[in-house]
């Protein structure tokens, strides 16, 4: 790494850091390692000068090694040394680096002697590296588009030829007006989605369908509108036409054209925990007092693309023997993943996922008083349901809250967080991935045919190569979904949960009296920690635990004994 300074500048260094004799090409060299204190204070006046380590070595980065081995002892606090190597025009940075931030922090110590505050060095670095990224991500996603169209021709073609029919996507903008005279569909707008109506011979039901699964721009079309607006929906009653097929389908509506989807489809995973024979409800996992009766329950959810295995393997082998002889504890596969129905035909609702719940846990077992504890998209889940049984509900714990409340001046508040979910860029990986997932249908179609439909090659391969000594329920719920469900769950939940969150937040506010208790990781670089911070400027009674050096994953698995701990005194607690 180069940094060219001009002599003026370069001649500011303290002169105690001196001069090394150290070749004809070299004026003098300092080491930043040694002249930095490790809790950021002046540099110590005794700082070895790199000169003593060797007055013959002409290379540069020889001198480094030399100094870095008989200087730095393997106890030293600093992680490297990076030797400042002045000449007339340029100085050089040659060191091993252990990580970016570790070099931007030398970098600001080094930068202050010249003048340059830490402030205004660091306003700097953080504007080049916010332009290249903006740079870099522009291409990438403008290809990610154009293959996202060819990818679209590919599936309509194999879909055709492995179905037998024409199946719908959301690529296209087109929308199908919903006539009331056919006693069919009925379709009516609400801001930012769509609330349609499903009418049968017997029943009525309501999809809440988010506008963010057919209203994507392209990368170049976001660019010729700066504000992100999304696109108006036109006035009177429509609704998109894929979602008109998929509804006629799924009713048994139409003319023999709108076939209904085979499940599994042919890119899906045939396998018999894919395919549970009850596809009525959910699977639950349950762990019952033997000997005595629980007085109130305990419902564990998941986050999006996991399952119930996430909690299983790791908190509830740890909560007490004392803690079970009163509770029940129950650990649900949402609709869609792990081994739980993936109907291809539903739209995953927030709707449909509680009513599951509803039907597979709370009216089977017969859960009168129960206390909830969800993990990322779970908690969307949660407060629904505290909203539907405030009175059962005797305490709501969060960990990592998918909650992004919209700002004044957003027209739609689902693409607002389709946009900060997903801000399109290639850093951080975390980011890049879930841009990949929200903003291509077809893409995120082949990563769920290469990695879910077989998704038993994957785990067997990964056993193979460690042993079998790790245990893979992390890569059980990571695979074993369809992309029907992990595509329009993200969308109808995540994306289309703008504006709900709040009602819902606002009704535990002023009408429950349960605790609320929000666990997030510092580090979590999916969902900031602004998202729980959210969720107590709402409902101001809410507790907030930050847990240094955790991500999204982490703050569960790796503590799991103390959460655990921590979740029975929640449970203990008088109200």
């Amino acid at each position: 790494m180069v940094c060219r300074l001009s002599r003026g500048t370069s001649g500011r260094l303290p002169m105690k850091w001196a001069p090394t004799g150290a070749g004809a090409e070299l004026t003098w060299a300092a080491c930043l390692a040694c002249a930095t204190a490790p809790s950021g204070r002046e540099p110590p006046s005794q700082a070895p000068p790199v000169g003593r380590v060797s007055s013959t070595t002409t290379n540069p980065c020889a001198l480094m090694r030399e100094h870095h081995q008989f200087t730095h002892s393997p106890s030293s606090p600093h992680h490297c040394c990076i030797l400042l190597f002045f000449t007339t025009t340029t100085t050089t940075f040659p060191a091993p680096l252990p990580s970016l931030h570790a070099l931007l922090a030398r970098a600001l110590h080094c930068l202050a002697p010249w003048g340059m505050g830490a402030a205004a060095a660091r306003s700097a670095l953080s504007s080049a590296g916010r332009a290249a990224n903006e740079a870099v991500s522009f291409m990438v996603f403008m290809l990610l588009d154009a293959l996202e169209v060819l990818l679209c021709v590919v599936y309509k073609v194999s879909d055709y030829v492995l179905e037998g029919a024409w199946r719908p996507c959301y690529c296209s903008s087109r929308s199908s007006p919903a006539s009331a005279a056919t006693g069919k569909i009925v379709v009516s707008e609400r801001g930012g989605s769509k609330v349609v109506s499903m009418v049968s011979a017997t029943k009525l039901h309501l999809e809440d369908i988010s506008d963010t699964l057919y209203a994507r721009p392209s990368v170049l079309a976001s660019a010729a509108s700066p504000s992100g607006a999304s696109q108006r929906h036109p006035a009177g009653v429509t609704v998109h036409s894929t979602i008109v097929q998929m509804l006629r389908g799924k009713i048994g509506v139409g003319d023999g054209k709108h076939r209904p989807y085979p499940s599994p489809r042919w890119s899906d995973c045939h396998c018999a925990n894919c395919n549970p024979a009850d596809t009525g409800r959910l699977f639950v996992h349950v762990e019952a007092p033997k000997t005595t009766t629980a007085t109130e329950d305990v419902l564990f959810i998941h986050g999006f693309i996991s399952s119930s295995g996430f909690w299983t393997e790791t908190v509830l082998p740890h909560v007490s023997a004392g803690a079970r002889s009163r509770r029940r504890l129950f650990a649900v596969d949402l609709l869609g993943f792990g081994r739980s129905p993936k109907p291809a035909d539903s739209l995953y609702t927030l709707r449909e996922h509680v009513e599951m719940i509803e039907r597979s846990v709370i009216e089977r077992y017969g859960v009168r008083s129960f206390h909830i504890v969800a993990h990322s998209l779970g908690s969307i889940l949660a407060l629904a349901l505290a909203v539907k049984y405030p009175a059962a509900v005797k305490s709501l714990t969060l960990v990592a809250p998918p909650y992004f409340p919209v700002p004044r001046g957003e027209e739609v508040g689902t693409q607002y967080v389709l946009r900060t979910v997903a801000p399109r860029r290639v850093w951080p990986p975390i980011a890049f991935g879930a841009s990949v997932a929200c903003w291509y249908e077809h893409l995120s179609r082949t990563v769920s045919i290469v990695l879910c439909k077989h998704h038993r090659l994957w785990e067997l391969a990964f056993r193979v190569f460690t042993l079998y000594r790790v245990r893979t329920y992390l890569m059980d719920g990571f695979f074993c979904h369809t992309h029907i469900a992990s595509w329009h769950t993200l969308h109808n939940i995540i994306c289309g949960s703008a504006g709900k969150i709040d009602k819902c937040l606002e009704v535990v506010r002023d009408q429950l009296t349960c605790d609320v208790t929000v666990y997030h990781g510092r580090d979590d670089e999916l969902l900031p920690v602004h998202c729980s911070y959210a969720v107590k400027a709402k409902v101001p009674r809410a507790e907030v635990k930050v847990i240094d050096g955790k991500d999204h994953v982490t703050i569960v698995v790796g503590r799991q004994k103390d959460l655990a701990r921590e979740l029975e005194e929640i449970w203990d607690r008088k109200r």
